[in-house]
């Protein structure tokens, strides 16, 4: 019943099309004979073997989702993808000698693996996602030194990323950060927390966004971006630690980090001092399009399984297909992910062109999370009592698509950023 034919679409190349050919048959491979595959926390999935934990928990799919076993399960997954030459996508780090170092990513690609990933297996477009994200402020900013410390090991799946923006009162608006980096010598000296980290507890470092002046006021009472620094923050670092784990409803290694005195070199100062921003964003902008990519991906998946089940659930001597509300449940799901699908390529394939797609890149992200959302209720809708069962398909996709709205940028942030651009636009006319 799944269809592939937007891949003919002239957004991608030869190499695209082959590529997501060969994710998909890998991803067919790596989870057959798991069961209901496509929601985010696929423990026993790990490696296809026992997993520490593996029977506390389980829900009715399978899938354990206790903590050790989601943090087992990531861990593997990120090994396969990593042994399989997927993670080389997201953590391009053999282009180094690219003059810029942004266009060493093919973000159609990126978008095309986690779109495939996730129909298959939400935890493994999580993985795949954060060991990109986690280490991409190191692909644009790190020295040589740093890059070949750290990214060999990350795109080989032998070392876990993080990347570390967020703190429990600066999420959206990010230049509200407080943690701190003291300069001292040869050394910086890090103090403050980060929270809603994913990969935390589990990364083998982290990249740290932290203050290394003051903030600086503006009269409306907004902070200024100036000021911000990147570093990177082995997990073994002194001063480091895990403050807390969280659980979120789709759940996925995510913690709360602090940093008591914590030094590092110098030399793991990634880029110029003060610029850690722009670093912030630069990296963000890269990744905001596999969002969406995600988002579809999910999206297909619930749409696929509404197929499947109007088809063969028996209804008032018919079956569930032939009702018109359900028919045009379909055409609505169909139709909006076409039309996020256009959006999510269509701005991929302009960022890979080289050009400036601030405003395609916030409409794909806004459009493909959203009616992502909207699609997967619908399937839920049409599963009946079965889609609120804990461990169905659409009840997991119900639960991993949720995050997607919010983090790389919430839908309302991508609206402010749209009308931005349109006003820009629009000023200079």
């Amino acid at each position: 019943m799944r269809t592939r034919d937007f891949l003919e679409w002239p957004f991608f190349t030869p190499a695209h099309r082959d590529l997501a050919e060969r994710v998909d048959a890998w991803a067919t491979q790596r989870f057959a004979g798991h069961g209901n595959t496509g929601g985010g926390t696929h423990g026993d999935a790990a490696g296809g073997g026992d997993v520490p934990g593996a029977t506390a928990g389980s829900n009715a799919g399978g899938h354990p989702e206790d903590r050790d076993s989601v943090d087992a399960a990531c861990k593997q997954l990120v090994r396969d993808l990593g042994r399989a030459g997927w993670t080389r996508y997201s953590v391009p780090w053999q282009a180094e000698g690219t003059a810029n170092a942004a266009a060493a990513f093919d973000v159609r690609a990126l978008a095309l693996i986690r779109e495939t990933l996730a129909w298959h297996d939400g935890l493994a477009d999580f993985a795949f996602a954060m060991q990109g994200l986690g280490s991409g402020a190191i692909t644009l900013a790190g020295s040589p030194e740093i890059k070949q410390r750290y990214l060999p090991r990350v795109a080989a799946g032998e070392a876990i990323a993080a990347f570390a923006l967020s703190e429990p009162d600066a999420g959206s608006d990010v230049a509200a950060i407080k943690c701190s980096a003291r300069r001292d010598g040869d050394s910086y000296v890090l103090d403050g927390e980060k929270t809603w980290i994913s990969n935390g507890g589990i990364a083998d470092f982290y990249c740290v966004f932290a203050r290394t002046s003051p903030a600086e006021f503006r009269p409306d009472g907004s902070v200024a971006a100036r000021g911000i620094s990147a570093f990177v923050v082995d997990a073994n670092t002194p001063g480091f630690s895990i403050a807390k784990r969280i659980d979120v409803i789709a759940p996925h290694p995510l913690a709360t980090l602090a940093f008591t005195g914590c030094r590092i070199p110098a030399a793991n100062r990634l880029g110029a001092e003060g610029e850690g921003f722009k670093l912030a964003m630069r990296t963000l902008d890269i990744f905001r399009t596999s969002v969406a990519g995600a988002a579809l991906g999910f999206a297909q998946r619930a749409l696929d399984e509404a197929l499947k089940q109007s088809l063969t659930r028996p209804m008032f001597g018919k079956t569930l297909a032939d009702l018109q509300l359900t028919q045009a449940a379909l055409a609505d799901m169909a139709t909006e992910i076409d039309a996020a699908r256009l959006q999510t390529y269509r701005a991929a394939w302009l960022r890979d062109r080289g050009d400036t797609v601030t405003q395609q890149v916030a409409m794909a992200k806004m459009s493909a999370t959203e009616s992502a959302q909207r699609a997967i209720d619908r399937a839920v809708q049409i599963f009946g009592g079965r889609g609120v069962v804990h461990g169905e398909t659409v009840e997991r996709l119900y639960r991993d698509i949720r995050a997607l709205r919010i983090y790389e940028g919430a839908t309302e942030v991508q609206k402010l950023i749209i009308a931005r651009e349109l006003l820009n636009t629009a000023r200079k006319v």
